[in-house]
Order: C-alpha cells, then sequence, then structure tokens
C-alpha cells in the first residue's frame, strides 16, 4: 500500500461521522425496528444509518463490517505508520 493510499484512507476517515459506530441489529441487540448503524456515543449520537442494497436492506455482517471499519481504521492507519517510522529508522541506523 502507497502513502498515497493511506493518506487517502485517513482523510476519508477523518472526513467521516465520528467514531463509534455500533451496528444496532434486530433480534440480536434491540427487539423492534429496522437494523441500522448508531453513529455516535449513546450520550451524543448523530442521526441513525440505514444501509441498502438495491431494494432491501443490507446484510447483517455488511452492517457489523461497516461499523467495525469506522471503528478500527484509525487505530489500523497509525500501527502502519508507526510501523513504517520504526523500519525507516532502523534502515537510516544500519
Amino acid at each position: 500500500m502507497t502513502d498515497e493510499e493511506l493518506a487517502e484512507l485517513r482523510r476519508l476517515s477523518q472526513a467521516a461521522s465520528p467514531a463509534p459506530w455500533s451496528a444496532m441489529i434486530e433480534g440480536r441487540d434491540h427487539t423492534s425496528g429496522d437494523s441500522f448503524i448508531m453513529v455516535g456515543p449513546a450520550e451524543d449520537r448523530d442521526e441513525d444509518m440505514y444501509v441498502t442494497r438495491g431494494s432491501a436492506p443490507a446484510s447483517l455482517a455488511d452492517l457489523d463490517f461497516i461499523a467495525a471499519a469506522r471503528n478500527y481504521l484509525p487505530r489500523l492507519l497509525d500501527e502502519i505508520e508507526a510501523i513504517r517510522r520504526l523500519k525507516r529508522d532502523s534502515s537510516s541506523q544500519a
């Protein structure tokens, strides 16, 4: 993955609604209503996100994935950048 691709992912992550996002699955996380993604912390929520594919709701696995990707992407990018810094520092000392 290039530095430019990482920068693009960072830009997209920073532009999205703030984390945390939680997939709220009917029957698993609540008892009635549609499945959705809860955006923001419970005490300061943004509008809920409903995801569809064509004329039907997105799969439950897709909702879980979207929410997890939003929550973990910034940490993953930080980890990749830290590893790259370590590799650059160790190669410049050699």
